[in-house]
């Protein structure tokens, strides 16, 4: 299958690429610059220039490929609203020019995404066998600029590692390499109309992930009240205190994506991970 990939050359989205072409997928790449070309042609993909308000590009680019996975988002908090509209401005034109094709079209979830998982999932009616991947808020690896390092430079810079309360609060994980795996199983069997959880681990309390965090800092993993998480983490502090796991009913929506696809997650947890030191090096 020839694939065309939308942030193809992002922290996913290279290990998606070479997850389908280790699997004998042909790709086509979209990126922003040359030096990120270079890494696509050196991974066997091909590149093509392009971002997602090239309408044009995207348009003939998707036609020509027998499947797309949707990874590019424009991470602009600032106006998070714009990102959100471009988003699903390329969502519906790569999908008109799949329309009627039966060819998969592969997306990714993203907070307050409604409007374009709904024009994804209206697609099974115009004969497109689309999909939404929703990944684990801490998509770990080597490579890794989310949640868990924001948490491990706030705990350099202040001497602890701190969690909220008890620290009992969950977060769901995914490794990238595993993340990708899934993304292909998606490609080439997710029925039409498919919600999927990418989750390696279903919950892991923030308790655990701070001691892992100090021990390698050599720092104190300290309990913070709720009224001091936002002093402590900043924005992040409403995302620590919450209990992702019980939010979105993980463990279900992640047993259901695995019996459907076949998914089995290899690669190490979030705490192993953490534990190789790749993260404090």
């Amino acid at each position: 299958m020839h694939v065309l990939v939308t942030g193809a050359t992002g922290y996913v989205g290279s290990a998606v690429v070479r997850e389908l072409i280790g699997a004998g997928h042909t790709v086509t790449g979209l990126y922003r610059s040359e030096a990120k070309a270079a890494g696509l042609k050196a991974a066997g993909a091909e590149a093509l220039y392009g971002t997602l308000g090239d309408l044009d590009t995207l348009r003939s680019a998707a036609a020509a490929a027998d499947g797309v996975i949707h990874l590019a988002f424009t991470n602009d908090f600032s106006d998070f609203e714009c990102a959100l509209a471009l988003d699903l401005q390329a969502v519906e034109v790569m999908g008109a020019a799949l329309e009627g094709s039966g060819k998969p079209f592969i997306t990714t979830a993203h907070a307050n995404g409604i409007a374009a998982d709904q024009a994804v999932l209206a697609m099974a009616e115009r004969s497109i066998r689309a999909s939404i991947v929703s990944l684990a808020p801490s998509v770990h690896g080597e490579g890794d600029k989310g949640f868990v390092p924001m948490m491990i430079n706030i705990a350099r810079a202040k001497g602890f590692a701190a969690y909220i309360g008890e620290g009992t609060n969950r977060w769901p994980a995914v490794h990238r390499l595993d993340a990708a795996v899934l993304y292909r199983l998606a490609l080439e069997s997710a029925p039409a109309g498919s919600r999927l959880l990418g989750a390696g681990d279903e919950g892991i309390p923030l308790r655990q992930i701070a001691e892992v965090i100090g021990r390698q800092l050599n720092v104190p993993a300290v309990s913070i009240t709720s009224e001091e998480a936002a002093a402590h983490f900043g924005f992040l502090g409403a995302i620590a205190a919450l209990d992702i796991t019980s939010l979105y009913d993980t463990a279900q929506a992640s047993l259901a994506t695995r019996e459907l696809l076949g998914w089995t997650p290899v690669q190490p947890g979030l705490l192993a991970d953490l534990e190789e030191g790749h993260y404090f090096a």
